[in-house]
């Protein structure tokens, strides 16, 4: 099993990136978001879903585990395939994939090359939950919990959709330090996710 690749970026082309490990160039199949945080000819670490099937074996690969963990709850979605999973985060990142199922927006999803209305209402429908159940609630006795607000209301939607990204509750502590409690999960989301970003 292959987690991540981590090398040169030999060959960078729309949809793929070709990633040099040793001799080995590694071909991935790239969103735009991950396409545009690579440079040709710089090192980059890019980590890995991998699809095997009879007929073939392909490599995705995600500038971040957010990302990553986007595309694996897309396609446990019924009737979204790697395809379709990678345009809509072509389309808008993981941030804006995030926020569209939290607030059921189904625009942002059918934007996506080949996601149709009835798609775009499934992929809403199962993971809406999964991504900003609101009765979660986590423990912050990692850090400095006096900084966080209590996980209630929009907090707790944050937390929660932060933690099935893939986040540590350390992780999402450090990030919410010194958010609005007055703010909506959308921009608390949005807050956070810059701050893993930045630091």
């Amino acid at each position: 099993m292959l987690y991540y690749v981590s090398g040169n970026v030999a060959i960078l082309e729309p949809g793929l990136a070709v990633i040099d490990c040793g001799g080995v160039g590694y071909g991935c199949r790239i969103t735009a978001y991950t396409a545009a945080q690579l440079k040709l000819n710089t090192n980059a670490r890019l980590f890995v879903t991998e699809s095997i099937r009879e007929d073939a074996y392909d490599l995705y690969g995600f500038s971040s585990r957010e990302e990553q963990r986007c595309y694996e709850l897309l396609t446990g979605v019924n009737g979204v395939g790697p395809k379709a999973a990678m345009a809509i985060l072509s389309a808008g990142g993981p941030q804006n994939f995030t926020l569209a199922v939290m607030t059921g927006d189904e625009k942002m999803l059918t934007a996506a090359q080949g996601v149709g209305k009835k798609i775009a209402q499934r992929i809403i429908l199962e993971l809406k939950d999964k991504i900003g159940g609101g009765s979660m609630e986590l423990d912050f006795s990692a850090g400095a919990s006096a900084a966080v607000p209590q996980a209630t209301g929009a907090l707790a939607m944050a937390t929660a959709a932060l933690q099935e990204l893939g986040y540590s509750p350390a992780e999402i502590n450090t990030a919410l330090k010194g958010v609005d409690p007055k703010a909506s999960t959308e921009e608390m989301v949005r807050h956070a996710l810059r701050a893993m970003v930045m630091k």
